[in-house]
């Protein structure tokens, strides 16, 4: 049972549902004057959308699958891609 788990955990995917957009993110971030949200869409106006971010997001998100997700992983996962 063990290995199994392992294995599931390790091959888990994680995605986003809905269309997530730079316009999406530009409205999400639109009343955020902090330095990681100018951060961040300069540098999704850099890579010229939010594609790269996504996959980069899921994949470094599936790390922290086993301690939890939560807004603060979030954040700094974000803030990590935006300095990248």
């Amino acid at each position: 049972m063990r290995e199994l788990v392992r294995y599931l955990l390790e091959n888990l995917v994680i995605d986003f549902q809905g269309e997530i957009t730079l316009d999406t993110v530009r409205q999400c971030l639109r009343a955020d004057e902090s330095r990681e949200s100018k951060a961040l869409l300069q540098r999704l106006i850099h890579d010229k959308g939010v594609d790269d971010l996504l996959i980069t997001l899921a994949d470094c998100l599936k790390d922290h699958v086993r301690t939890g997700v939560n807004d603060e992983v979030m954040r700094e996962q974000l803030s990590i891609y935006a300095d990248s």
